[in-house]
């Protein structure tokens, strides 16, 4: 865990002006905002470097997953939750969501919808300065440190992920599937304090989905995202309450048209600020 290491490389500005609560804890740093009311917290990813994809020998893995070392130059912010329906009913007015539950998921939302979202809590509260993370980002901040195909482990269970219990990494008989989502901090954290980034819902990354690169060393931008491919869609993370293990793993990699729409895809915050 953070606290843990010898080297901790802190960001340059803690807290943000704009923070409503900050502190350290067993996971890191991290800081909040506050909008009406309710609350949203980040957890700072210090910079290093890592394995993204998946190793030969992973069961359920595909041939887009080539495992390759990638450097993070800087550190970042990513929020410790997908965006929640309460915050989108305060920015948006309104929930698009399948499933109801202030403190689930919004669901049923496009990259599109995501990027208004943005682009308006960002003009209501321009010193934010919000986006998506970038798929490098995503896949860093959800390993924290692990190379197994789940931050949990190579194995996991209900109590663990919401997913619909298929797959070769399922542990033991009882396989409960709760076909829907649940409360975004019902099940427990990764080693760096954030919720759910298996299952629950898909995760829109900022970037455009593109091939890895057949050099182990990727061109990045300082951003974390890559620089060149063919555009097929935007980059989903994570799997679902609707997808199996192979869905859920870490490495796992998937995308969608900027409009596409439904109640397994949401979207979890990042900070566009420098380290």
């Amino acid at each position: 865990m953070f606290n843990n290491r010898i080297h901790k490389i802190y960001p340059k500005i803690f807290p943000q002006p704009w923070a409503s609560g900050w502190g350290e804890d067993e996971f890191g740093l991290w800081m909040s905002f506050t909008y009406k009311g309710v609350q949203q917290a980040f957890r700072w990813c210090e910079p290093g470097v890592f394995l993204m994809g998946s190793p030969d020998n992973e069961p359920e893995r595909v041939s887009s997953e080539t495992q390759h070392e990638v450097e993070l130059g800087e550190g970042f912010w990513i929020a410790d939750t997908t965006v929640t329906q309460a915050l989108w009913e305060v920015v948006m007015e309104g929930n698009p969501s399948s499933f109801n539950g202030k403190n689930n998921p919004v669901d049923s939302v496009s990259w599109e919808d995501a990027q208004m979202f943005i682009n308006k809590i960002n003009t209501l509260e321009p010193e934010l300065k919000l986006c998506l993370p970038s798929e490098v980002q995503w896949e860093y901040a959800c390993r924290a440190e692990t190379t197994t195909s789940f931050y949990f482990g190579d194995q996991i269970d209900f109590s663990e992920v919401n997913f619909d219990a298929r797959g070769v990494h399922v542990i033991g008989n009882d396989r409960k599937y709760r076909r829907k989502t649940v409360a975004v901090k019902l099940l427990p954290p990764n080693n760096w304090g954030l919720y759910a980034m298996h299952g629950n819902v898909w995760e829109w990354c900022q970037d455009w989905y593109v091939e890895y690169p057949n050099s182990s060393n990727m061109e990045l931008k300082s951003n974390g995202s890559l620089t060149s491919g063919i555009d097929k869609g935007r980059v989903l993370r994570g799997g679902s309450w609707l997808d199996g293990t192979k869905g859920c793993r870490s490495a796992c990699r998937y995308y969608g048209f900027p409009s596409f729409r439904n109640n397994s895809l949401g979207f979890r915050l990042s900070l566009n600020h420098h380290s």
